[in-house]
């Protein structure tokens, strides 16, 4: 049966039509394939100040994983100001996907600021690892090497914190490989923009004791 028969109007039936593919961006719009392809994707350290309620980091992370935008790491803790947060959040995607997530997650009522850390952040994370213990001597040194703690020693497995830059943290677990890492636990990385300039947009300092307010310039 035709979808003239079928509907009583020209044309194919819903079935038979084609079906728009790819993905949607964060405001619900398809995403044309040969538009993304022109924007290379890239690493972003992406700063949130948010106010403690119920629910708000699974708010956020749901946010960014409905819409296929991929975490690399998720951080939060407290600021300065009570009540309020900081969440730090790495993504790899292009410039228009950074823009959205950073349109939409400023929607979101909890959220009071967020933007992309400025220029060369410092970041930071922690690791603990553990490996077998045959050779703890060995161990120490490297532990050492990296400016790393040996929270845990034993005849069978020993386990050190270690904390860096990411490339630091990913140099030192390459080293540790050699003793045969039995498990590792990351937290993610967390950053702080450089010299005077805010994390996040509108952020004040903490000895100002006021609480941050979005930046509306």
């Amino acid at each position: 049966m035709s979808g003239e028969d079928a509907a009583g109007m020209p044309g194919p039936a819903p079935d038979e039509r084609p079906q728009p593919e790819g993905r949607r961006n964060l405001e619900g719009h398809r995403i044309d394939p040969v538009v993304e392809a022109e924007h290379d994707s890239r690493r972003a350290v992406i700063s949130a100040l948010v106010e403690d309620e119920p629910g708000v980091l699974a708010r956020v992370s749901g946010l960014v994983s409905r819409r296929q935008f991929n975490i690399e790491s998720l951080t939060v803790g407290p600021t300065t100001v009570e009540g309020h947060s900081r969440i730090t959040m790495v993504v790899e995607e292009t410039d228009p996907g950074i823009d959205q997530i950073e349109k939409q997650m400023a929607k979101l009522k909890p959220v009071i600021s967020v933007g992309e850390v400025s220029g060369s952040a410092v970041t930071s994370e922690l690791v603990l690892l553990k490996v077998h213990g045959e050779e703890p001597d060995k161990v120490h040194a490297v532990a050492e090497m990296y400016d790393g703690r040996t929270l845990d020693a034993g005849p069978e497995t020993i386990t050190v914190q270690l904390t860096g830059d990411e490339s630091k943290i990913d140099d030192a677990i390459d080293a540790f490989d050699q003793f045969g890492i039995i498990e590792i636990a990351r937290t993610g990385q967390t950053a702080l923009a450089r010299g005077n300039i805010p994390t996040a947009p509108g952020e004040k300092p903490g000895t100002a004791g006021e609480p941050t307010t979005p930046n509306t310039q």
